[in-house]
């Protein structure tokens, strides 16, 4: 829902906006890069085993609200042991308190908040500097 839910907190950028600038990314730096989104835990659990499978390098994830209720998504990266970096848009540690809690930050090497759709690049530059 980029470009729709709360453009004040989110912008006013789609996802497609975003995935066009990781691709762009990514092809300048040499990357393969594969972008995926899901409404549904299940989904998004199946996405980080199947990294496993595909020996991807690396994970760069923002889970949405499952940040803040899903033991499932960290179990699923702890069990794939591949390096993580969580990624929020916003500035999750001044919002609502709930917002505090991040489960997959347990696991994950790296937290890159309110940064916006850089915190992504920065997340993926990281992971490539791991790489190289």
């Amino acid at each position: 829902m980029l470009g729709i839910r709360e453009p004040d907190i989110y912008g006013s950028s789609t996802y497609e906006d975003l995935v066009s600038l990781i691709s762009s990314h990514c092809e300048e730096k040499g990357i393969e890069v594969k972008c995926l989104q899901s409404n549904h835990e299940g989904d998004l659990i199946d996405y980080i085993q199947q990294a496993y499978f595909d020996k991807t390098d690396g994970i760069v994830i923002n889970p949405g609200a499952y940040t803040h209720t899903s033991v499932a998504l960290l179990d699923a990266l702890k069990a794939v042991s591949l390096p993580a970096v969580e990624v929020h848009i916003s500035k999750v540690d001044e919002r609502e308190a709930f917002r505090q809690v991040s489960y997959v930050s347990c696991y994950c090497e790296r937290t890159i908040i309110g940064k916006g759709f850089a915190g992504y690049i920065e997340a993926i530059d990281y992971l490539a500097g791991k790489t190289e």
